[in-house]
């Protein structure tokens, strides 16, 4: 469902990224454009609403898997991965967000999808180990993606929205369906 939730949000960026293209368009012919940070704004908020849902639905999902199955969701496995996970999402997310401060916008992408990665593989030693190997997809897109900044919506559709897609289903055929 991550997956899903980052694809709508990346279209939901793109029609307002699109807006601001014309907007900025029209305004250059006139010689008009200053600039604004309304669009990093309603961005920020798009993010923001594609982390929750995913979040939430990650937490609702996993919670049910551990009643179903009659065990806690929190034990001490579980906070070892999610203090394993946190420290470098937050420190990429908090570097992302020095980046929009100072002006770096098409380093974002990257930077966010380089230490989602590393979370990933931070935490793939308290989960099932194939998580890693998305790390690695979204380590080694992120630092592609480096060399085409002007693109980072693109590849953060692939890397939040594609690689969760491909990962779920994966774990869904690996995990789920050969428990049955």
């Amino acid at each position: 469902m991550a997956g899903v939730y980052a694809l709508i949000g990346a279209w939901f960026a793109r029609q307002e990224l699109q807006k601001v293209y014309e907007v900025k368009s029209r305004l250059y012919e006139n010689g008009q454009y200053s600039g604004s940070s309304d669009v990093t704004v309603k961005l920020l908020m798009i993010a923001a609403v594609v982390l929750f849902l995913a979040i939430s639905t990650g937490i609702i999902l996993t919670r049910r898997k551990a009643q179903k199955n009659g065990e806690h969701m929190f034990d001490k496995t579980a906070i070892k991965l999610v203090i394993n996970f946190l420290i470098p999402l937050a420190t990429g997310g908090i570097f992302a967000l020095i980046l929009l401060q100072k002006g770096f916008v098409g380093f974002v992408a990257p930077v966010t999808l380089i230490f989602y990665g590393l979370a990933c593989v931070n935490a793939s030693q308290h989960t099932f180990g194939h998580v890693k190997y998305l790390g690695f997809a979204n380590i080694i897109l992120g630092l592609i993606s480096t060399q085409y900044v002007g693109y980072g919506l693109y590849f953060w559709a692939i890397g939040f929205g594609v690689f969760h897609i491909i990962y779920g289903g994966l774990m869904y055929i690996l995990l789920e369906r050969t428990a049955k």
